[in-house]
């Protein structure tokens, strides 16, 4: 393993919080519907070991990371036992954040810190801060921006994901740009703020981005949820004028809690914009429990010996691979990032899909959704470094290490040698297709509490679809198959700041299809399609000689 290992510790990190977001898509987490726990009965609560059992919950081994849709970290126990204290009294919370402020000032060397309620949370109150200024009278304005002079947040497209929601809550007007010119053109008296992910590189990178607004005085706010704590800040040091952390990732404090670092004025009004205080951040409260547990996470980060920890994660990625380097077949080898976001060691386990005749989403998929319920990632394997193109003939699952408990790595061994060493037949060749299915579907989406009507325009040969997916508001293009009455789809509107997967399993039956749309983190629907018939008309068409002579 060594030498594996070896060849990959300079291997570039390339896991970014919007990369790993983006990947995530075509990974298997176990879904809030139809897990292995779904069929468990519910009871009365049972505190222990088993009180996720004792309510009708099957927990996961966390191999996937700091994936806040598992719970992300386990909280140290130097935090439980400050929110446990902390618990049983009573303060004034703004005496409260002043001198939490003073303190990780004084542990972290950067001039002010904050505590939010997550990282998301921070990142509002950083960009109300910016628009408001502290001047109460235009923070009650937000998110209606009309008026005041600070209204646009300018952001490279590589930054722009999911997470800047938090932003746009705010009410601002986002501005994406490409190039280093495009963002000095685009900067104004109107800037509020430039808003960055970590681990930008190139010309948009945190250095360039600090020596157009430093002289013009625009504040920039740099996203590191999912980075380790720098000490002294590297990105404050490299210009940032606050950076923002999860505390329920790598700092392992409370799961709602976000840490926010840089100048003391600006997070001064970003407290304001927060809760306690009435206005926008209201509803992002961040209780005495979690503030004083944030806080006693970065004491603990201090003191904490991270080499050794490295090593435990180390050793629990040696006891799979070797369990798994029996199988005939599976490659396996350990990547050590070198970068500050998602750092952790893991062990990718690969194989040729047409020998083992099962791939790594299936395998994913088995573990997720049966005991011992296991969270990996999975999909195409691809070269450290080659770009987005899957390497060829190959599949595979990866461990990621740092969320590991103790005991894990042997039950994950175990489960993995299982299905990895099972014996599969070939998979048979596709059914033939049911029915024709070109041409255009009228479809009536049913959400939770309201009710879409879409349009597919299908093409088919043989049992594979292709076409477009009319939603309410764009259109994409969508792919799929159908062996035998078996209907799957799926299509994707990614915008900046967004991304939507539908992915449809329908069943047809008479003149239609119809089953469940799975939707990633935003849950399930359900679909209907019906087929459109076409209305033209079927007469003769006279081409004009010339200009109308009349309307």
């Amino acid at each position: 393993m060594s030498k594996k290992r070896a060849a990959l510790k300079n291997a570039p990190d390339g896991s970014t919080r919007r990369d790993v977001f983006q990947y995530a898509n075509s990974l298997l987490l176990p879904a809030l519907f139809g897990g292995a726990g779904a069929a468990m009965a519910t009871g009365p609560l049972k505190p222990g070991r088993d009180i996720y059992r004792s309510i009708g919950v099957e927990p996961v081994i966390n191999c996937r990371g700091t994936f806040t849709i598992i719970g992300a970290s386990v909280e140290l126990p130097e935090v439980r036992a400050a929110m446990e204290a902390a618990a049983q009294q009573f303060v004034q919370l703004d005496e409260l954040a002043e001198a939490v402020g003073r303190r990780l000032a004084e542990l972290t060397g950067a001039e002010w810190g904050m505590v939010s309620a997550g990282c998301a949370a921070g990142l509002k109150h950083v960009t109300a801060a910016c628009v408001a200024g502290g001047n109460p009278e235009k923070l009650l304005r937000v998110p209606d921006l009309a008026g005041l002079d600070k209204t646009e947040v300018v952001a490279p497209r590589s930054a722009r994901s999911v997470y800047d929601h938090a932003v746009r809550n705010i009410g601002v007007k986002m501005i994406t740009v490409d190039t280093i010119e495009e963002l000095e053109a685009a900067l104004s008296p109107r800037t509020a703020m430039i808003y960055l992910s970590a681990g930008g590189s190139g010309p948009l990178a945190l250095e360039n981005v600090a020596r157009l607004a430093k002289p013009r005085g625009i504040p920039i706010l740099v996203d590191a949820a999912a980075e380790v704590l720098t000490i002294p800040n590297v990105h404050l040091q490299r210009g940032a004028t606050v950076v923002a952390y999860s505390g329920g990732k790598a700092i392992c404090g409370p799961q709602c809690a976000g840490l926010l670092l840089g100048r003391k004025d600006l997070l001064m009004s970003a407290w304001q914009a927060s809760s306690p205080h009435h206005g926008p951040g209201r509803d992002n409260k961040v209780g005495r429990e979690e503030t004083l547990g944030m806080l006693a996470a970065v004491e603990a980060w201090v003191k904490r010996d991270h080499e050794a920890e490295w090593k435990k994660w180390l050793s629990h990625l040696d006891t799979i691979d070797k369990r798994l380097s029996q199988i005939d077949g599976i490659q396996t080898a350990v990547h050590e990032p070198a970068g500050l976001s998602n750092k952790s060691p893991m062990l990718s386990i690969s194989w040729d899909p047409a020998k083992l005749h099962v791939t790594g989403e299936e395998i994913a998929e088995e573990v997720a959704r049966t005991k011992p319920r296991i969270a990996l990632g999975a999909g195409p394997m691809r070269r450290r470094g080659a770009g987005p193109e899957p390497e060829a003939n190959k599949t595979s699952i990866n461990i990621t290490a740092w969320m590991m408990q103790p005991g894990d790595d042997k039950v994950v061994a175990d489960r993995l040698f299982e299905v990895l060493s099972r014996n599969r037949a070939p998979k048979p060749e596709p059914h033939p297709p049911a029915a024709n299915l070109s041409g255009r579907w009228d479809v009536e989406v049913t959400y939770f509490s309201s009710k879409s009507h879409h349009t597919l325009t299908l093409e088919q040969n043989g049992n594979h679809l292709q076409g477009s997916h009319q939603g309410d508001f764009s259109v994409r293009d969508v792919y799929g198959t159908i062996e035998g009455d078996q209907i799957k789809l799926q299509s994707t509107d990614a915008k900046p700041g967004d991304v939507i997967t539908f992915t449809f399993a329908g069943t047809y039956a008479g003149d239609g299809f119809s089953g469940p749309v799975y939707m990633g983190e935003y849950l399930n629907a359900k679909f209907m399609a019906k087929r459109r018939p076409f209305r033209a008309g079927s007469g003769k068409i006279m081409i004009p000689g010339g200009p109308p002579l009349a309307n």
